[in-house]
């Protein structure tokens, strides 16, 4: 190896330490960001370092240079510019579509590797064609499950979950037409068609895998798919024999899968049943009625009576949910929270994993408002503060507060809730009765200690506002 090549590697080496060190300092929102522009520089770094050696190894004539230069040029400026105009309500769709474009460009790089061997597909061994046809499969299935998730965040493809007779047995033969021709690569006795059979069953594929899965469930679709866009990637490097890029898809590929079973967790559903679809309302289902659960009487409340309840209480919990973020309404709330401090009312914010639409965005919509990290509680924290709270104001949520996940045979039964119902008093801001992505009625909405408060988060928390600092003036 040549003094070259070892700086190359130590490098390379050094980057991916970044990546590590990066992920570890975003455990934290106290450090997200620095872990941030920690793994971005690695990742500057490693493409700088591949540039260098394309010309020293002299592999790259000058207009592939000049594309690969003009290319990461055009896409930086394109992800920059998405990522500053995208609200951070949308972010999952960011996230859906940097999927794709990763696993389709992983795709490609495979189609392109196996055109350029000069000996030709027939004499690859059993062991490249395996990744050759991993590779092409899994990014193809990626980038258009990826677009159609994103198309079903963004409202473009319906959200509820679309299924058509035969579904299943549709994305079986798929799945095994995949299988069949992945077997024909490594065999070697049809490589160059099966590759391409490979593609297009992996692209049906994933149209029909997520077409059936319900709006509400997409974030955890969408944490698969960066998990398969980390494997496609890492099966990339192999075939460049590039390990920076393996080192990341790995990384990727582990904590995306991390990461959804986690979220499958927090929502008490199995993997397999979200991947089987078929569940939920595309969480966009609103009614108007404001009739409770079996009838019950639903006790509705104007601002001011809101105001007057929680300027005279000790202690307050907030619960934000999709509701706060979909109505941009975090400076309202913040508003009110502060009016309510300067008069010695202690306020927190409860927030559950799922809360919003992934796991810390919640956290990152509360920092962009200003709140201080210390007054964010998570779940376990939250219900053992309940009980000693005066008032839990939960702005938007539903499912993940609802009690009957208590009840054994509910269709949220078991799934982890924060217990607002063990607060004195419960203040819900909901624009409608509409269910949440469960469909199914919320009984803590027609507790006798319930007060429910039909707006805009918005517009309400603004009343709010206004009347408290009215009342205390």
């Amino acid at each position: 190896m040549t003094d070259f090549e070892t700086g190359r590697h130590l490098i390379y080496l050094a980057a991916a330490a970044m990546f590590i060190i990066g992920l570890h300092l975003m455990n934290s929102p106290r450090t997200a960001r620095r872990g941030n522009l920690v793994s971005g520089a690695g990742m500057l770094l490693a493409l700088a370092t591949s540039l260098v050696g394309l010309v020293h190894d002299g592999t790259a004539r000058t207009w592939g240079l000049v594309a690969l230069v003009g290319g990461a040029v055009v896409g930086g400026a394109a992800g920059f510019t998405a990522a500053r105009r995208f609200k951070m309500t949308d972010m999952p769709q960011l996230v859906s579509l940097f999927n794709a474009v990763g696993g389709g460009a992983a795709a490609l790089v495979a189609v392109v590797d196996a055109g350029q061997r000069p000996a030709g597909l027939g004499s690859i061994s059993a062991g490249t064609g395996f990744v050759l046809v991993a590779d092409i499969a899994i990014g193809a299935l990626t980038f258009a499950g990826s677009l159609i998730a994103a198309g079903k965040l963004q409202g473009i493809v319906p959200g509820r979950p679309v299924v058509f007779r035969g579904a299943r047995s549709v994305n079986l033969l798929l799945a095994v037409a995949v299988l069949a021709t992945a077997l024909l690569a490594v065999t070697r006795t049809g490589p160059g068609w099966a590759l391409a059979g490979a593609g297009l069953a992996a692209i049906v594929l994933g149209v029909t895998f997520v077409l059936p899965i319900g709006g509400a469930d997409m974030p955890v679709v969408v944490s698969l798919l960066n998990a398969c866009t980390g494997m496609a990637v890492a099966m990339a490097g192999f075939l460049l024999s590039n390990t920076v890029l393996i080192t990341a898809g790995a990384l990727v590929g582990a904590s995306g899968t991390i990461l959804t079973v986690l979220m499958a967790k927090a929502m008490n559903r199995s993997l397999g049943n979200i991947v089987a679809g078929g569940f939920g309302t595309g969480d966009n289902a609103v009614t108007t009625s404001v009739a409770g659960a079996d009838d019950k009487a639903v006790q509705s409340v104007s601002a001011d009576d809101v105001a007057m309840q929680l300027a005279y209480a000790t202690s307050v919990i907030v619960v934000p949910g999709y509701g706060l973020a979909a109505a941009r309404a975090q400076s309202e709330l913040v508003d009110l929270a502060n009016t309510l401090s300067s008069r010695g009312v202690t306020v927190s914010y409860a927030i559950h994993p799922v809360a919003g639409r992934m796991p810390g965005h919640m956290n990152v919509l509360l920092a962009e408002a200003h709140v201080p990290y210390d007054q964010m509680l998570d779940l376990e924290t939250a219900n053992r503060a309940f009980g000693h709270t005066d008032v839990a104001l939960i702005v938007g949520a539903n499912d993940v507060v609802n009690p009957a996940a208590r009840t054994p045979g509910s269709a949220v039964y078991g799934m982890p809730i924060l217990d607002a119902d063990k607060a004195g008093a419960v203040i819900v801001i909901k624009r409608s009765m509409g269910h949440g992505y469960a469909d199914i009625d919320n009984p803590l909405f027609t507790d006798t200690k319930t007060r429910m408060l039909f707006n805009d988060a918005k517009a309400a928390l603004n009343d709010i506002a206004q009347a408290t600092k009215t009342l205390i003036s």
